[in-house]
């Protein structure tokens, strides 16, 4: 009896010393935690700003948690609610809070992107140095969110990045590229028959071109990546459309860590599309690697050449890098979609809407055209010797960049232009406003001018080298831009060829950032068969 009690009363008291550790643990969890989150919204932004603060460096206040986020956004709504002249002075209405900002603290500034200091750099030997990025010394910047979107090649560092360039780049050479010349041309035939038949020969037709220009470079990127499987490369195409929407949208608001993981209608959504968009392209894949196996594949779409790369390269180095897994096959595919379709398409509806407000450098370009293929359909050979339509199109990605802006994250102290970063400073190189700066490009900085580009890219900007950088500049350059130049050569040049257009007296100008630059309100073009 004695014993019994004296168990009892020890299993009393051990009960609440247990309950009382446990509580005592998990207070200092959530200590930890709360300290945590305060050092990286709070202790860790005022520190940076301090430090950038102390070299000279102007910039906005830090707002806790939301940094700039809202401001940011308001600008831009303010700005998308009405139109702007037909101008190609566009900065003050793609990208208000920059311009405002860099305006009143000087082009070498910072901003707040969350709790993340953000230092606008538009000196171009700065951003070469850090776009050349020899030893590794700028990481890119990536979100769960983002990466859901794209990721492989764009997203890689180190030696993955190495691996995955050599065996993509074979894919993207010229030679390579010559042999995906039939498959831009059936897309630009398809193209142009639709529209020659809602165009009336006596009388020109009104039509958005930007949803068609878009539908275009969709049919083209699927037919060029999966062959004939490119129907299923449509859905692909449809489904990443929505998810950049999502994914976009997300960015607009404040970021609260793990909030993505909360089970809103958003986010199911999100991830309902990233699951197919894989399941999709997990086919695909299996599909033509049996068909490999089977000795049936063809090897002139880019999933054929990645395929054929990726097996060259792991019987070459099989001992010291293993090849690409299927699951990096499909994140490369998905770039693939997102990087040729999306660039393509903005490329060329910001070249009609530019040639339909300059209809002078417009015919030029025709007779360039007419003179050397007539009506035949376009050739390599002939594609490499349009100067006019290189020049038009140089001169559109100058003024209407698909990417405004690059991203690079400092992860340990740098010294840039006699400023030193800490780690954890976001450095922004702002492509438009680069390519729109008076001091670089004189002051018709603003204005349409392809002569520019007569003697190349160059000597196009005087004496600032690497002030037109587009795709990019250095190791980490756009692996496609040659994809997207001659496929915007080949539909420009057969849109030429069938057609005159002029700007609709219903077209409202009203560039803006989505996923790249849109218009806002469309494209709306009055075609015209010759």
């Amino acid at each position: 009896m004695a014993v019994s009690m004296g168990m009892g009363m020890g299993s009393l008291v051990e009960m609440p010393w247990s309950l009382v550790l446990g509580l005592v643990g998990l207070l200092l969890l959530l200590s930890w935690w709360a300290f945590q989150m305060l050092e990286w919204a709070w202790f860790k932004p005022r520190r940076l700003a301090r430090a950038l603060r102390a070299q000279g460096l102007r910039g906005t206040p830090y707002r806790f948690l939301s940094g700039d986020v809202r401001e940011n956004t308001r600008l831009s709504q303010e700005a998308k609610a009405k139109p702007m002249p037909l101008s190609h002075d566009i900065a003050p209405r793609v990208a208000p809070f920059f311009h405002r900002s860099m305006k009143e603290n000087g082009k070498i500034s910072f901003t707040w992107f969350g709790p993340v200091p953000r230092v606008t750099l538009t000196d171009q030997e700065l951003v070469r140095e850090v776009l050349s990025n020899k030893f590794g010394h700028f990481a890119k910047l990536k979100t769960p969110l983002g990466r859901l979107l794209i990721d492989g090649l764009l997203n890689y560092e180190g030696e993955k990045w190495v691996r995955h360039r050599r065996i993509l780049n074979p894919a993207f050479h010229m030679e390579k590229l010559k042999r995906m010349l039939p498959s831009f041309s059936t897309c630009c035939t398809e193209l142009i028959s639709r529209w020659e038949s809602s165009v009336s020969s006596h009388g020109p037709f009104e039509l958005d071109v930007w949803p068609e220009l878009r539908n275009f470079t969709g049919d083209v990127i699927s037919r060029v990546a999966f062959g004939s499987s490119y129907q299923e490369g449509r859905q692909i195409f449809l489904l990443q459309a929505e998810l950049g929407e999502l994914v976009i949208q997300s960015f607009r608001t404040v970021y609260i860590p793990g909030y993505r993981f909360l089970p809103t209608r958003d986010n199911r959504r999100l991830k309902k599309i990233a699951r197919e968009i894989r399941v999709l392209l997990r086919g695909i894949i299996g599909k033509r690697e049996k068909a490999i196996k089977d000795g049936e594949a063809n090897n002139d779409d880019l999933l054929g050449l990645l395929l054929e790369s990726n097996k060259k390269y792991f019987e070459e180095n099989r001992k010291s890098n293993p090849m690409m897994t299927t699951e990096e096959v499909i994140e490369e595919c998905e770039l693939f979609y997102f990087a040729g379709q999306e660039t393509t398409s903005v490329l060329l509806t910001w070249t009609m809407i530019v040639l339909g407000m300059h209809p002078s450098w417009q015919v030029r370009a025709r007779e360039e055209v007419l003179q050397v293929f007539g009506k035949n359909n376009p050739d390599f050979e002939g594609l490499s010797r349009l100067k006019i339509v290189t020049m038009i199109l140089y001169e559109v990605l100058r003024l209407y960049p698909p990417a405004i802006l690059l991203n690079r994250m400092t992860y340990k102290t740098m010294q840039l232009g006699g400023i030193v970063y800490p780690p954890g400073v976001l450095l922004t190189l702002p492509i438009m406003f680069i390519h729109h700066d008076p001091d670089i490009w004189g002051k018709d900085a603003s204005e349409f001018k392809p002569e520019r580009f007569a003697e190349g890219i160059s000597k196009a900007s005087k004496d600032h080298q690497g002030a037109f950088f587009p795709f990019g500049w250095g190791p980490r350059i756009c692996i496609g831009q040659n994809f997207a130049l001659l496929e915007a050569k080949m539909g420009l040049s057969m849109i030429l060829q069938h057609f005159s257009f002029e700007l609709s007296p219903s077209y409202i100008h009203a560039p803006h950032t989505v996923l790249t630059l849109y218009p806002q309100h469309g494209a709306q073009i009055k075609l015209q068969r010759l």
